[in-house]
């Protein structure tokens, strides 16, 4: 692993960049324009074409997908914001292209490595949903091509750019709650939608902890500043037995990682959480105060009533948005990226980890997932 990744430099020096993001893009010249396509435009991907669409300076040039509704719905959504981008049903007829610059990903978890290593391959700058693979091997061979890409490689953990929990990840790593001790989070929802079969079919998925929890994982490997060094966990499907039909991802689990320096992070996930009963929180706690990541507020160990909200530059901006229009930022600059091919694959691992030990019933240590 490098810990170069996690340093606080890094961190500050990289959080800095991304403030004046909007204000480097909105300098590009036209002639700057980064053609832009898209692989994959189901339910997260016309949500990643939507805040595209917003950021200046990209122009949407061609769109694959295999189901023919969304494939038109995502061309005229392309068209009616001023682009005239190509539809394919073949991605890699697509990426034959000479004409495109960057590529956006978002198909289901077992595409990830096949489409991404295509793309960085024919020398595309390269946007992958999360997680990074769905195993250990997978997530080491799309580090590999990163490091060999001509293009650059980001990963959507988006949540690195929403401005609250970039604003508290600052605060924590500045020492604003003194030493880190422990680290909470929970995701208590609903189901995931029923019609999206290949959600429900861990080996297309990775199972929730992977597809689903990694965006907490993540920040709670950002907040401790490296990787766990062994989890244990429990799991397993209680209430939607068979539904739908063929499921095998589960329905609840529980997982306890252990850190380096005694630091525990406790995660749960249930999907049968009635509305509005628990949903989902995101909670550092440290020697001088404890910090809530979504809403970046402060609350200091001891005293009553020391509430505070932290000053949050650009709050009004999604995630999303910030995490593509840093994309094409980086595209241009050919910068590393925040969420890194390395940072996603340590944060992917965390995952893989705890459902090693929920499938296998036992500790399981970095080791058996570090290849």
């Amino acid at each position: 692993m490098n810990n170069d990744n996690f340093t606080r430099r890094n961190f500050i020096r990289t959080s800095v960049a991304l403030a004046g993001s909007a204000a480097i893009l909105s300098a590009q010249s036209p002639n700057d324009t980064v053609r832009v396509a898209f692989i994959g435009v189901g339910n997260r991907g016309s949500y990643l074409l939507k805040n595209m669409l917003k950021v200046p300076g990209i122009k949407v040039v061609a769109i694959c997908d295999i189901d023919p509704e969304a494939l038109k719905k995502a061309v005229d959504e392309a068209t009616a914001a001023g682009n005239t981008p190509d539809p394919y049903t073949e991605y890699r007829k697509m990426l034959d292209r000479k004409d495109i610059d960057a590529v956006v990903i978002a198909t289901p978890v077992d595409l990830h490595k096949e489409m991404s290593v295509a793309a960085l391959e024919v020398g595309k700058n390269v946007y992958q949903e999360k997680p990074l693979g769905l195993n250990p091997e997978q997530s080491r061979m799309l580090v590999n091509a990163a490091k060999n890409a001509k293009g650059i490689f980001q990963v959507g953990f988006q949540l690195r750019h929403d401005p609250n929990r970039a604003a508290s990840m600052k605060f924590v790593h500045e020492g604003g709650i003194g030493d880190v001790l422990f680290l909470q989070g929970y995701r208590h929802t609903g189901d995931l939608p029923r019609q999206t079969l290949w959600y429900f079919d861990r080996t297309r998925s990775g199972d929730n902890i992977l597809e689903q929890a990694c965006h907490i994982i993540d920040l709670m490997v950002w907040a401790a500043g490296t990787h766990p060094l062994r989890a244990f966990g429990s799991g397993g499907i209680n209430l939607y037995h068979d539904i739908p039909p063929g499921r095998t991802t589960m329905d609840n689990y529980t997982v306890i990682y252990e850190f380096p320096k005694n630091v525990r992070f406790v995660f749960s996930h249930i999907y049968f959480d009635p509305p509005a009963f628990s949903g989902i929180k995101e909670r550092v706690f440290g020697s001088k105060a404890a910090v809530d990541l979504a809403t970046a507020t402060v609350t200091e160990l001891d005293k009553e009533s020391s509430a505070r909200k932290l000053e949050v530059p650009d709050a009004d901006q999604d995630s999303t948005y910030l995490s593509l229009a840093s994309f094409i930022d980086n595209a241009r600059g050919h910068k590393r990226p925040l969420n890194n091919a390395e940072s996603a694959r340590i944060s992917s691992l965390t995952s893989i980890l705890g459902r090693k030990s929920i499938y296998e019933r036992r500790v399981v240590d970095w080791s058996e997932v570090d290849v």
